[in-house]
C-alpha cells in the first residue's frame, strides 16, 4: 500500500517536467515568431526574448484550446522601447499587436509627423454624486 503514494507523487512530478518542456518549446516557437514579425514589419526586437504572460482555455466551436500570450519589446529607430503581443495555439499565432506610429509606417512621409500636444493634461468632469442610492 505504500507504493500508491509514491506513484501518484512520481506521476505529478512528471505531469510537472512535461508541462514545463512543452511550454519552453512554445516559448522557443514564440521567439521565432516574434522575430519574423519584426523584421516583416521593420522593428527591432530588444533583448531577443520573449515572455509568457498568460495562459488561458478557449474553445472556438470545438474542443478546448491552450492559448498562450507572450510579451516583448521593439524598438521603431532604436531609441524606444515599445510593447508587443503574441498569442499562440499550439504552433498557430491568433494574434499580434505591434506598436504603430504613424510616421514610420511603410509608404508614409518620414516628415508628417502629428504636432505635439501643447499640455499633457486631460480636464475631467466632476462626478455627479447620488447619495440617495445605494449601490
Amino acid at each position: 500500500m505504500n507504493d500508491l503514494p509514491d506513484l501518484i507523487l512520481l506521476l505529478a512530478l512528471l505531469a510537472v517536467i512535461g508541462s514545463w518542456l512543452k511550454l519552453s518549446r512554445g516559448r522557443e516557437q514564440a521567439i521565432g515568431e516574434a522575430r519574423q514579425q519584426c523584421r516583416q514589419h521593420g522593428l527591432q526586437l530588444l533583448d531577443e526574448t520573449v515572455g509568457l504572460r498568460g495562459v488561458r482555455l478557449l474553445r472556438q466551436s470545438g474542443p478546448w484550446l491552450l492559448e498562450r500570450c507572450y510579451t516583448f519589446e521593439v524598438s521603431i529607430d532604436g531609441n524606444d522601447r515599445e510593447p508587443g503581443k503574441l498569442w499562440m495555439v499550439g504552433r498557430t499565432v491568433t494574434g499580434l499587436s505591434l506598436p504603430t506610429i504613424q510616421s514610420h509606417l511603410p509608404g508614409m512621409m518620414a516628415d508628417h509627423v502629428p504636432p505635439p500636444a501643447t499640455d499633457n493634461v486631460v480636464p475631467l468632469r466632476p462626478r455627479v454624486r447620488n447619495d440617495h442610492r445605494l449601490h
